[in-house]
């Protein structure tokens, strides 16, 4: 499996903003959208990604309050990608070993949409029970030892 099928079954709405908006307006976006992280575009360029985990930081550092920061201050200028071809068990590696909960999906450098560590776990899943399904109607037509005896 790789991640164009999982951005064929999921959809390609995507959610950016730029470096120099309000903190405060991305995190009403995420809100409002209930996602966990928006894609910074500049112009047609990928110039970072914010997740909940950069916004909970700025929160800290800043006592609470996000006013006068904008994204570029607290954003990550150098997220993990992957492409459209990579496979899953890449992917979960990448995820697993870099803490990332979000990849952006690129093809050269046209943002082709964004995955989640839940994305992948629950393709993962599907493909288990699939595969589960298929092992248990291959075990249930499974011949009987008298109806291999026959001649």
């Amino acid at each position: 499996m790789k991640v164009c099928d999982i951005l064929r079954v999921k959809g390609s709405t995507l959610y950016t903003v730029s470096p120099d908006t309000a903190l405060q307006t991305a995190v009403l976006v995420m809100s409002e959208h209930d996602i966990g992280s928006l894609v910074v575009m500049e112009y047609d360029k990928l110039v970072g990604m914010l997740t909940f985990r950069e916004v909970i930081a700025a929160l800290a550092k800043h006592h609470g309050t996000l006013d006068d920061l904008k994204v570029q201050s607290v954003m990550n200028a150098k997220p993990l990608t992957c492409s459209m071809e990579t496979e899953i068990d890449e992917v979960r590696r990448m995820m697993l070993v870099d803490h990332a909960r979000y990849l952006p999906v690129m093809d050269q450098k046209v943002l082709m949409g964004v995955i989640s560590f839940y994305d992948v776990a629950k393709s993962v899943v599907e493909a288990q029970d699939f595969e589960n399904s298929m092992l248990k109607a291959y075990i249930r037509d499974w011949p009987e030892e008298s109806e291999k005896a026959a001649p």
